[in-house]
């Protein structure tokens, strides 16, 4: 007697069921993308936060990463036709099932390196701003000499003026008066 498998899924399901994905291991989905009739494979490698329903049907595992600073989740059916393929890179025991708490965490260490950071206002100048900013330069440093040659003409004339009170002779008449 021959029996005929009836196929539910594309999908091997008893692979996946035999994954054992469970929160805290590090896994790399590979999800098949559909662009211009073309299919392509993307993958998504993250921490798995949760598990929910199981191995049943509707089985589902939420998977965060972070990219380019910012922390992305998505969740994945586990029997999902659009998965090519799941695999573990990493296992760690933990001891919570859900990891959601793994969000506020992050959060902390991003603030917490915020509060060492001071704000800098650093910017390149356009060609305007700089030929402005050198032409200013020119005229701060023109005033700034003529300043000091008329400190110094200011100098000489004070100098020259003691020199004369100093060299003045007093010439003293005689207290004689001459008789004619």
């Amino acid at each position: 007697m021959k029996t005929d498998t009836i196929n539910i899924s594309p999908v091997n399901m008893g692979d996946r069921k035999a994954l054992g994905i469970k929160a805290g291991d590090t896994v790399r989905v590979w999800v098949k993308i559909q662009e211009k009739g073309k299919t392509r494979l993307q993958a998504f490698e993250g921490l798995v936060l949760a598990t929910k329903h199981g191995a049943e049907a509707g089985a589902t595992f939420t998977v965060r990463k972070v990219s380019l600073g910012v922390g992305v989740e998505r969740i994945f059916p586990l029997y999902s036709p659009s998965i090519d393929k799941i695999e573990i890179v990493k296992r760690a025991n933990v001891r919570r099932a859900k990891l959601y708490h793994i969000r506020d965490k992050v959060a902390r260490e991003i603030k917490r390196q915020m509060r060492k950071m001071s704000l800098v206002k650093i910017s390149s100048l356009s060609d305007g701003e700089e030929t402005d900013r050198i032409a200013k330069e020119e005229a701060e440093a023109e005033a700034k000499v003529t300043a000091e040659k008329e400190a110094e003409a200011k100098a000489e004339a004070e100098a020259k003026a003691s020199e004369e009170a100093n060299n003045e002779t007093v010439v003293e008449t005689p207290t004689e008066e001459v008789k004619e």
